[in-house]
């Protein structure tokens, strides 16, 4: 198939495998097919499952294998396309890297196809916010701004519509990274600390994923790194171009920093962008966070001006520290984006008040110990709940005594998160902060973190009606 100047898309006449059918599979089946490939779809779910992705598929030739992934599927197969779900373990994913079959996603077609200037964001954390912010900041500056890849809409389903003189600004996964052999001209790595370990199994096969937002860059790439992070400054020596960072603890030579209670950019000259008093969002994280939006946004030429303004005017992003309501006095804020305990302890330390902890879900083989400590000494109240719960309340009740309040926290264990919210309702005193961020992930009892922090929001919010 051509595109109107008459170029043949690469996927043309091509056979392309793809495994998963969530959202990220069905723009690439929609785009594939689009363009001209064979395509076929696999998905371990059974077809009853799947109706309303199939619909959205319904006008265009795709064949679907479903309820397995069968070898005979590699037969005649020049790509793979294994969904953010399917780990490169899979027995499928081997079979076919082992015939020399090429890997690819969504992402990365997109990326291989688009007019428009690319920053690619990764981290263990603070990815969806940073490129929430980074997209404001593009707009406010002027420039007409896609914000997708790991968030929102998948971006080969905009493609046609970007121009030369857009910017993209895109969340980037370990789990799409792992098989990218192109990085973004700009390229930020916010952190990495350990997570995913139950699908990466180690950190340095997690750090590797990361790595390829910068392996491929060339002398023309600019990579942003965090100065304050140890993990991230390892990827040093993968920078081929210039490098920029960020941090809040020292003057950087090239990036943002604070100052005397101030955010700086420096780029040659020294530019002061807003006052940390200004930024709505809490937590020293978040402004580890605006520091790499604005060093990301100033390496793509967006003026200070719309920097300032959309530092200063973004309040976050739903499920990462969202104050819900306050229902008797007490605040209620989900944050149940935090599925590693390095980003619950990064939660905890954004407040100040007494603290009552929501914690639990199912363990992706991490590393308590910091947590345990953390959680010992600042919160008020543990409620712990899901898989998860009995192993917490082993590494709480080991940190008594140790050098703390041996009655600090009280520990209460309970099943599920609407146990959970009532256990704190009936504890919450005015000024308390109940706190979501369970330090595990949701796949004990929900989809993703979205519908556990969405079915939080609506505890909370029957609370408060019958409060009021």
């Amino acid at each position: 198939m051509t595109d109107e100047s008459g170029i043949v898309d690469p996927l043309a006449g091509k056979r392309i495998v793809i495994l998963g059918l969530a959202r990220q599979g069905v723009a690439l089946a929609r785009f594939a097919a689009g363009a001209g490939a064979e395509v076929v779809v696999s998905d371990l779910r059974p077809a009853a499952a799947l109706e309303t992705e199939v619909q959205e598929l319904a006008n265009l030739e795709i064949e679907y294998v479903l309820g397995e992934h069968p070898m005979s599927l590699l037969d005649g197969t020049d790509l793979l396309a294994p969904s953010g779900g399917v780990p490169l373990s899979a027995p499928i994913v081997k079979a076919a890297r082992e015939r020399g079959i090429s890997l690819t996603n969504d992402s990365q077609e997109f990326i291989r196809r688009t007019p428009a200037d690319v920053v690619g964001i990764t981290g263990s954390a603070g990815k969806t916010t940073t490129t929430a912010l980074t997209g404001i900041m593009g707009q406010m500056g002027g420039r007409r701004t896609w914000v997708g890849g790991n968030i929102g809409r998948p971006l080969l389903s905009s493609l046609e519509e970007m121009e030369a003189e857009d910017l993209v600004v895109q969340e980037l996964s370990s789990f799409q990274l792992e098989i990218w052999q192109q990085s973004p001209r700009v390229a930020a790595v916010l952190n990495i600390t350990p997570n995913h370990l139950d699908r990466h199994r180690t950190m340095r096969a997690y750090s590797e994923a990361k790595s390829n937002i910068l392996r491929y860059q060339g002398e023309e790439g600019i990579a942003v790194l965090c100065a304050d992070d140890p993990g991230a400054m390892t990827l040093r020596p993968l920078v081929s171009g210039r490098l920029r960072t960020f941090s809040v603890r020292q003057p950087v030579t090239d990036g943002a920093f604070v100052r005397d209670g101030q955010i700086w950019l420096r780029n040659g000259a020294e530019q002061p962008v807003c006052d940390l008093a200004e930024i709505r969002l809490r937590g020293e994280h978040n402004v580890l966070n605006v520091l790499a939006a604005a060093t990301l946004a100033d390496s793509v030429g967006i003026p200070v001006d719309g920097i300032r303004q959309a530092a200063t005017t973004f309040a976050g992003v739903e499920h990462r520290l969202e104050v819900v309501a306050t229902v008797g006095g007490a605040t209620y804020v989900n944050d149940s984006i935090a599925t590693a305990p390095e980003r619950a302890v990064a939660a905890i330390g954004a407040f100040s008040e007494p603290l009552i902890l929501l914690a639990g879900g199912r363990d992706k083989d991490m590393v308590w110990d910091a947590w345990a400590k953390r959680v010992a000494g600042r919160v008020k109240q543990v409620v712990l709940f899901g898989e998860l719960a009995p192993m917490l309340e082993e590494r709480l009740e080991a940190q008594r005594g140790q050098g703390g309040d041996e009655r600090r926290p009280a520990l209460v264990r309970v099943d599920t998160v609407a146990e959970a919210v009532a256990v704190a309702a009936a504890s919450a005193r005015p000024g308390d902060v109940v706190l979501l961020s369970p330090g595990g992930t949701s796949y004990d009892a929900f989809r993703d973190f979205e519908e556990r922090g969405k079915r939080f929001r609506v505890l909370v919010k029957e609370l408060a009606e019958r409060s009021a």
